[in-house]
């Protein structure tokens, strides 16, 4: 472990993707028993996301689930990553993280997003239109306006108001000047394409207005993380979400997760393998030394404070089996690294 890895934290974002053969109910059981075996490797947070009519995602009620991740676990941070903001009225988003935060003082993330649906279908049962993403940095005032208890309506946010729930902003598109505009920590991926996520890190950093949230800017880079005995291995842990991700460019339906084994034996067309080949390449994935070499080549050059994993794959226990070897790789403190430096003294609930 380096001293630049020693000091940064790792977090884990768990979709809840469903796998074949598997049930969606089976899928939120499995997120909610990753977060109990990340909390024990000395995890940072734990965030579950919000997806809608996907058949290979369960989780479509983020704070509903993250309520149940607080409840089996006793000290890791959770939250969402994130809550799509424009789905939703920015009251009842604040009620929502009021009554976790209540529940579960001072372990709660808000992180949120821009995103409105992945089809037109999904779209209008949600009764939203793409033109409503535009709205997001004034969604986000009217949001944190609800803790502060400004809104002009007169109405007051129970039991929000007054509480304070770290906000985080998924940097999508415009997102990175939202945040900085702002004054929040942002989240940016994907680690495959390092040369956007700089420029978006950049950006960030320059347009930075210190908040009542952030004094300086926090960068948390995420992306899929893959750690095995065998750089074959770790491959092989990539598999299922790589075809997934090029079924659902092709056929604009994102799958459950098939067996590694099962992906060579399906048929593709010429873009779909393609696709596939593309899902492969640029994740941090291989042996303990060689994903330790790579995150410290992408900690250097984004200067994050934070990784959050995002891999998903069919085989769950070589998914935990390398989240272990990533805590041992990171010196968390539920490996036999032992115990790590806080990296800031643990004056931030971030």
């Amino acid at each position: 472990m380096t001293p630049l890895i020693a000091r940064t934290r790792f977090s884990v974002l768990d979709r809840s993707r469903i796998r074949e053969g598997h049930t969606g109910p089976e899928a939120l059981r499995d997120t909610v028993r990753l977060a109990r075996e990340v909390e024990r490797l000395g995890y940072h947070r734990f965030w579950v996301s919000e997806h809608h009519g996907v058949p290979g995602v369960a989780g479509s009620a983020p704070t509903v689930l993250a309520a149940a991740v607080a409840a089996a676990t006793g000290t890791i941070r959770v939250g969402t990553g994130g809550v799509m903001l424009p789905n939703h009225q920015p009251l009842v988003v604040a009620e929502q993280f009021g009554v976790l935060e209540s529940l579960f003082p001072g372990r709660v993330d808000m992180g949120l997003g821009r995103s409105v649906g992945f089809t037109d279908g999904v779209r209008r049962a949600l009764g939203r239109d793409k033109d409503d993403a535009e709205d997001f940095g004034a969604q986000i005032d009217e949001l944190l306006g609800w803790f502060r208890g400004t809104s002009p309506t007169g109405v007051r946010a129970r039991p929000a108001e007054g509480l304070a729930v770290p906000p985080f902003v998924l940097a999508m598109g415009e997102g990175a000047a939202i945040a900085a505009r702002a004054g929040l920590p942002m989240v940016i991926g994907d680690l495959r394409d390092r040369d956007r996520m700089r420029r978006g890190i950049d950006d960030y950093r320059a347009r930075f207005r210190p908040s009542a949230w952030a004094s300086e800017p926090y960068v948390v880079i995420s992306g899929t993380v893959a750690v095995a005995g065998t750089s074959e291995q770790a491959r092989r842990l990539l598999i299922p979400e790589a075809w997934s991700m090029a079924h659902s460019r092709t056929r604009g339906t994102f799958p459950p997760l098939p067996p590694a084994e099962r992906v060579g034996s399906l048929l593709m067309t010429a873009k779909e393998r393609d696709l596939y080949k593309s899902g492969l390449r640029g994740h941090l994935a291989g042996t303990e030394e060689q994903v330790a070499d790579e995150l410290e080549r992408a900690l250097k050059e984004t200067g994050a404070q934070e990784v959050l994993v995002t891999t998903s794959t069919h085989d769950r226990a070589a998914l935990l089996d390398s989240y272990r070897r990533l805590a041992a790789v990171a010196g968390l403190p539920g490996t036999d690294g032992g115990a790590r430096p806080d990296p800031d003294g643990g004056a931030a609930r971030r």
